[in-house]
């Protein structure tokens, strides 16, 4: 910004002040430098204190009626009193810490429609208060949060737009008055239940909660509702959890919650005005970027320990009373889940590519099942 006369404070020849920062882009965590250069006027002054704020606009409802309206959130003295002479030139450096839990403004290089961030100076003279206007930044995601926007991006929902929602959320422990919402259109594979996905971030210093709103398409049989989910993990975990997975085993679990059936993944209860599925995160698997090959080997791995254990499982149940009594029966069936977890992890590499992750799930299981129940078939026939 340009200087800008205290006119509030002194009239007309007084001191001017400007705002630079040494860059108007951070993080969630990270520290806004910069310094507040003021121009002495006419006459000496003196001025109280400056003060750097941080103002953002929310969402509010009153009387049924909604509405935006700008909310100071974060502020802080960066001096006190002091003396400005006549035409002195007086530059106050700073450094502003931003709070965890910052909005994101921008990803992936494009701002998010709907988000407005910014500092104000203010300069306070005799007990006035002269505002400045607002010097905007922009807020990119940490890591971690990245990560789970490539999922997003990856599994193929299309951003929508974005808000700050005054209150908090329950159940977690918020520093700021409000949480943003990043809303998504779904991938064709859901239209049909979902309507949008709600995504929102609450970081601290230790981890990243995760949290998504699924919005239920409604019909002539039933209403439409909210479904809940939420996940925990540290800023490290959230890099290697496997969100593509979390995420798509989440919109099965709601689907079939919505549809009255049983969720396919943590728990299903009632939260707040929805319905809630929660999951814990941090279930390994490599987080892939935007596009290549990380993506298939989550899938894959994920498939590979789900089937192997679930084909010996089954196996297990079917046969082990009538085979009770055969010699080595142990190593045969070592062997098989060996045959099945490779069976599984080959089939799930060469599916998960072109194919959902349920789809790969499907295929991996019958492939591995087919070929460790023949091999076993096989054995016991040799046997007898």
């Amino acid at each position: 910004m340009i200087f800008r006369p205290l006119l509030g404070a002194f009239g007309v020849g007084g001191p001017s002040v400007e705002t630079v920062l040494a860059s108007a882009h951070c993080r969630p965590g990270e520290v806004l430098s910069g310094e507040v250069r003021i121009q002495g006027g006419e006459r000496d002054a003196f001025i109280d204190q400056v003060v750097l704020s941080l103002l953002t606009e929310v969402e509010v409802e009153h009387d049924d009626h909604e509405g935006v309206t700008g909310l100071e959130f974060h502020r802080g003295a960066i001096t006190g009193g002091f003396a400005v002479g006549a035409g002195q030139f007086h530059v106050i450096p700073f450094q502003l810490p931003v709070p965890w839990e910052l909005p994101i403004t921008e990803v992936y290089g494009r701002h998010l429609d709907g988000m407005v961030m910014g500092v104000r100076t203010e300069v306070e003279v005799a007990g006035q208060l002269d505002k400045g206007d607002l010097d905007p930044i922009s807020v990119g995601p940490l890591p971690s949060q990245q990560r789970v926007l490539d999922a997003f991006a990856e599994l193929g929902f299309i951003f929508k737009s974005a808000d700050l929602e005054h209150g908090q959320i329950a159940g977690l422990h918020q520093e700021l008055p409000f949480y943003q919402e990043i809303e998504f259109h779904v991938p064709a594979q859901y239209s049909g239940h979902i309507n949008e996905v709600e995504l929102t971030f609450v970081a601290d210093p230790h981890g990243l909660a995760v949290v998504l709103e699924a919005d239920k398409r409604g019909d002539l049989f039933s209403p439409g509702g909210d479904v809940l989910g939420r996940f925990h993990v540290s800023h490290e975990q959230a890099l290697y959890t496997a969100w593509e997975h979390e995420i798509t085993t989440w919109l099965q679990a709601v689907i079939g919650h919505l549809s009255g059936g049983h969720a396919a993944y943590g728990h299903a209860g009632d939260h707040g005005h929805g319905g809630y599925v929660e999951g814990h995160g941090g279930h390994g698997g490599h987080g892939g970027g935007r596009s290549g090959p990380g993506w298939a080997g989550v899938a894959a791995g994920a498939a590979a320990g789900f089937v192997a254990g679930a084909v010996v499982n089954e196996m297990l149940d079917d046969d082990s009373e009538e085979d009770e009594g055969e010699d080595g029966q142990g190593d045969v069936y070592q062997g098989i889940a060996e045959t099945a977890y490779q069976a599984a992890y080959q089939a799930a590499v060469e599916n998960a590519i072109e194919e959902a992750v349920e789809e790969a799930y499907q295929d991996a299981y019958a492939d591995a099942y087919e070929a460790a129940y023949e091999e076993a078939t096989e054995y016991f026939e040799d046997e007898d």
